[in-house]
């Protein structure tokens, strides 16, 4: 699925990696990202969609535990 901009808009290819390289990885598949969030998973969050932030949720060990989506 490719987002506004033709970029890609989501990266199940990532569950399983490390946050910070997930988040590496998607600033530089997608340019029109402009914020990557690392999340421990169960962090409360506003329900608003932002076409240019993806939220990546780790584990307490920081490993990637949801596909990250453009939202």
């Amino acid at each position: 699925m490719a987002s506004e901009c033709g970029g890609k808009s989501s990266w199940p290819e990532l569950v399983g990696a490390q946050g910070e390289v997930a988040a590496e990885t998607i600033k530089r598949e997608n340019a029109c990202i402009t914020t990557v969030d690392i999340l421990l998973e169960g962090t409360i969050v506003t329900a608003d969609y932002v076409s240019t932030r993806v939220r990546v949720w780790v584990d307490k060990k920081g490993i990637v535990v949801r596909v990250p989506i453009i939202g």
